[in-house]
């Protein structure tokens, strides 16, 4: 597919295209802008990180016949990623994001550069990423660095499932090692595509999640025997932020036709767990859609340094790289959605409390068996571990460079953990569902509503009602694994 002029959230969130085309337009956009800026170099004037040394050796004079190698150099200096290696998925996207940017045509970038890059993403060279490296400002150095080593056939790839020298599989895909023009290292290390890809990710998955946490609270709500006036229109329309009315009516719909939710309840109000989930569930859809308007702007914006400016004749240096709107959402989208999971942890732990008719710990033999006893602790662990990741990152900062970069904004490090967040988010959730599937079959013959007892009957598929004490880690991680399915296709039919 060609790549669209405009990326949305929405449209990644169908899965990133297996192939992109660049447009003629794209490409002669970046052509323009490198023309002028290869003009611009012929005066002999002086251009940060165009024909100078970078951060505090920014007074640095290069000569022109070591621009190459300056860039060249530049790269190779700044890969110092370590720890973890991100996904392959999360560095396809920085790929397609770096593409995106670099197409904007404000870089200075030859179209040769935007076009190998397409050439990994469409023939499967994924760079090797690491997770621990950037501050954040400057653009997300040490990780773009060894996002684009390969470009010149240094660093590591992965290639056919396989970890590869980049020279290696430049090899077996007959591409050519490329040599770095004036600008382009700069161009590739410094921008925001490390975290951008990061939490666009995270938001991706974050949106589907906030569906199954309705869901996963509808099941438990009829498992426990819940009330549904809380969900009621009226109470909505008098304080009504977009989320909790968005999920008041939704909830509603999961209850539809169930046999279980009109029954008259002894209860006069249930505990907060059940009875605000509109308005704890809506908060943090509300901080999601939030953030997403901001991941947009950014993943279509120009945020290296300097930006060559060829439609008003300037080349300017400032400060787009830095990370701060990133820092502060990505700190933002993990505490809503940590939240989505303290609230989880808090319904399963009723349901296990013996409390309206379920047995203690749902054991069908309560004693000889535990039953769910250590599920909740697991959960508990689990968010009490999310708690300590929502500590904000953006809050911080280090001095580098000998003073240069003298604040930073630490996003990668949100983004890192944003990441980490919401797959424990997940787990907790999955705990939910499991355990409100099995006491919603000790209602039995009372059944729920149609989209339960279609998400209970498919969960059922791979993982079974529990008789007696059994390793529950195994339905755990099933259940973990079925939430990667779209929330959306139960609720919309």
């Amino acid at each position: 597919m060609e790549l669209p002029g405009h990326l949305t959230i929405s449209f990644l969130e169908t899965g990133l295209p297996q192939h992109i085309t660049l447009s003629a337009e794209l490409l002669e956009r970046v052509r323009i802008n490198r023309a002028y800026l290869d003009d611009k170099i012929k005066t002999g004037n002086t251009y940060y990180g165009i024909n100078t040394g970078f951060g505090s050796l920014c007074n640095v004079r290069i000569a022109d016949d070591e621009l190459a190698l300056l860039q060249e150099n530049l790269v190779c200096s700044h890969a110092c990623g370590m720890g973890a290696t991100l996904p392959d998925d999360i560095v396809r996207l920085m790929l397609l994001l770096k593409i995106h940017g670099l197409g904007q045509g404000y870089s200075g970038v030859r179209p040769e550069i935007v076009q190998r890059l397409a050439d990994f993403y469409n023939f499967g060279i994924i760079p090797v990423v690491y997770e621990l490296g950037s501050l954040g400002a400057s653009g997300d150095l040490a990780p773009l660095a060894h996002l684009s080593m390969p470009l010149f056939g240094k660093g590591m790839v992965r290639y056919n499932g396989e970890t590869i020298a980049a020279a290696e599989a430049l090899r077996a895909a007959r591409l050519e090692p490329m040599q770095l023009a004036a600008k382009e290292g700069l161009a590739l290390l410094n921008g925001t595509q490390f975290m951008s890809s990061l939490l666009t990710a995270s938001l991706i998955k974050a949106r589907n999640l906030a569906c199954w946490a309705d869901i996963a609270a509808a099941m438990s709500g009829d498992a426990f025997m819940v009330k549904d006036e809380p969900f009621k229109h009226p109470i909505h329309r008098v304080r009504p932020h977009q989320g909790q009315l968005s999920t008041a009516a939704r909830m509603l719909r999961l209850f539809e036709g169930s046999g279980i939710t009109p029954l008259p309840k002894e209860q006069v109000q249930d505990p907060y767990s059940f009875r605000c989930i509109p308005q704890v569930h809506g908060a943090s859809k509300d901080v999601l859609d939030t953030v997403a308007r901001v991941v947009e702007t950014e993943i279509n914006s120009v945020t290296d340094n300097p930006i060559v400016f060829h439609d008003e004749d300037a080349i300017m240096s400032g400060g787009n790289f830095h990370g701060q709107t990133l820092a502060l959402h990505a700190d933002f989208a993990a505490m809503g959605i940590a939240e989505l999971g303290n609230i989880s942890e808090r319904r399963t732990y009723l349901l296990v409390s013996g409390q309206r008719g379920l047995k203690p710990f749902l054991a069908p033999n309560p004693g000889l068996n535990s039953g769910f006893m250590i599920a909740q602790y697991t959960a508990a662990a689990i968010v009490s571990q999310n708690k300590q990741y929502c500590t904000p990152a953006s809050v911080d900062s280090i001095v580098s460079s000998n003073g240069q970069e003298d604040h930073v904004s630490m996003g990668a490090n949100a983004a890192v953990k944003l990441l980490k967040v919401v797959a424990n988010t997940q787990r907790v959730l999955a705990i939910e569902l499991l355990t409100a599937a099995q006491a919603l079959e000790s209602r039995r013959p009372m059944r729920s509503s149609p989209i339960i007892e279609q998400v209970f009957a498919d969960l059922r598929k791979v993982a079974s009602y529990m008789p007696q004490d059994d390793i529950l880690h195994d339905k755990m991680v099933a259940a973990e694994h079925f939430l990667n399915r779209s929330a959306a296709t139960y609720i919309n039919g």
